[in-house]
């Protein structure tokens, strides 16, 4: 039972570390706003703390007779299930709860991989469309420029990354706002930040009821556009890119295709409600630009410590599973 305390102390732990970075009244989520990168490493370690621990906790009740890490006990108990010698303390709700466990392991795999496949295939009829349609111009240097009225720029990622703009955003901006966008979008191919949101994707995947999955997609959406704007305002000044998120937030339209990351609309839950989506746009458009505008120094023992947490988060899990 002894390991079974210790996945539920996790569990406990990573629910206390998402409350202090994203209650409003708290200084976890002004702190994450100051240091976004570290901020995302720690709602990664929240991730897969959690899922592991999900699948740890029944695994470590049903092999609790075997009395050792869960890893090894797992092992074990495979072994002698093919060897047709179950220990009689091994029964049958043993054996639910080692079920159990192995049903999450495969509804969270499973999860993912649909959600890597569906983003690829987005993106796949996204770059044959651009291949027919778009065009390059010396406006927007190092970006596919699309032939469309609505304000759009965006980064299609992948091993090929792609960053595009619209003939209405080449209409929208200067400029100045304009090479602040391209910088910004360059920044999500080159971090991949596809990648960081791809576990949250696959949480809302598996678990569509949870609302607490969604807030926290929406924080990680909200902190990879952070990271990418100061990835942009390490070669301009805030000033542009504040200007053209403002336009952005003003303009009649914005539009971002499924598999892309958007300077103004950021990637949703595949079951979050679209009715919403405009308001949570509009959110995190405030936000960054009330972070460019008031700029604030990361604090280094802060973020030392919560980087800090978040490795103690994972490893406890892993040495469970690797012991």
């Amino acid at each position: 039972m002894v390991y079974a305390a210790h996945f539920i102390a996790t569990i406990l732990a990573c629910y206390l570390t998402a409350r202090i970075l994203t209650h409003p009244g708290w200084p976890g989520q002004a702190w994450a706003w100051q240091s976004p990168r570290a901020a995302i490493v720690c709602w990664q370690a929240v991730g897969l703390a959690i899922g592991l621990s999900a699948i740890g906790l029944p695994l470590s009740l049903g092999l609790a007779s075997y009395d050792v890490p869960t890893g090894t006990a797992l092992r074990r108990f495979v072994t002698d299930l093919f060897g047709g010698a179950l220990p009689a303390t091994v029964g049958p709700g043993q054996l639910v709860l080692i079920a159990l466990g192995a049903t999450i392991a495969a509804l969270l795999l499973g999860a993912t991989t649909r959600s890597v496949l569906s983003t690829v295939r987005a993106q796949r009829r996204h770059r044959d469309l651009l291949a027919l349609v778009a065009r390059d111009d010396p406006a927007a240097p190092g970006a596919l420029v699309l032939d469309h009225p609505s304000a759009a720029a965006y980064c299609l990622p992948g091993v090929r990354p792609q960053v595009v703009v619209s003939a209405g955003t080449l209409r929208l901006l200067d400029g100045a706002e304009l090479a602040a966008v391209l910088s910004h979008e360059r920044a999500h191919a080159d971090e991949r930040h596809d990648l960081v949101l791809l576990p949250f994707t696959a949480l809302c995947r598996a678990l569509p009821w949870a609302r607490w999955v969604h807030t926290a997609y929406e924080r990680v959406a909200l902190l990879v556009e952070m990271r990418a704007d100061d990835r942009a305002r390490r070669l301009h000044a805030d000033g542009p890119l504040a200007a053209a998120l403002l336009r952005f937030a003003t303009a009649p339209a914005r539009v971002t295709p499924a598999g892309a990351l958007g300077i103004a609309t950021p990637p949703r839950c595949r079951a979050a409600a679209s009715d919403g989506a405009l308001g949570i746009a509009d959110t995190h458009l405030d936000a960054r630009v009330q972070r460019l505008l008031a700029p604030g120094r990361p604090p280094r023992l802060r973020v030392a410590a919560a980087l800090g947490m978040a490795a103690l988060l994972v490893s406890l899990p892993i040495s469970l599973f690797l012991g």
